[in-house]
């Protein structure tokens, strides 16, 4: 098992049980020193896609799961990593427990852009169902969209 830090709308359990079937949720904690942003609005989606990029004095909050081996290539297709959209990231997620490393995905496009104002607010909806503080889910509701 590799260790998954979900951020956006894969904070959705039930959307990660569709996604990774046999992949089950370790914890909750936050990816320090980064923050969520948006970006790849030229892809064609929606508006523009999460993504985190790094930032002194941000956080994230991430789920975290035990990805098993055959549901790792099933989490790169639905990100599009064969695609080139995004791509895995190693990081430092801290949780009540200590800090874990895991692995994550980053845009591999240009910060900037705006989600849709349907998509914020299923990130913000996924963010409180996983258990986020709730100035961090506010915070997700008042964003420009």
């Amino acid at each position: 098992m590799s260790l998954y830090a979900a951020y956006a709308a894969n904070l959705d359990a039930r959307l990660m049980s569709r996604r990774a079937p046999h992949s089950p949720l370790r914890a909750t904690g936050w990816l320090n020193g980064w923050r969520l942003t948006f970006g790849g609005e030229h892809m064609g989606w929606e508006g523009a896609l999460p993504t985190i990029v790094e930032a002194p004095d941000s956080q994230v909050f991430v789920a975290l799961y035990d990805i098993a081996p055959m549901d790792e290539a099933s989490m790169d297709r639905w990100e599009g990593v064969g695609l080139d959209i995004y791509r895995r990231m190693r990081v430092h997620a801290h949780t009540l427990e200590g800090q874990e490393y895991a692995w994550t995905y980053v845009l591999n496009g240009y910060e900037g852009g705006l989600p849709s104002a349907r998509y914020l607010g299923e990130i913000a909806d996924a963010a409180e169902s996983a258990g986020a503080p709730h100035d961090y889910v506010m915070e997700l509701r008042k964003r420009p969209c």
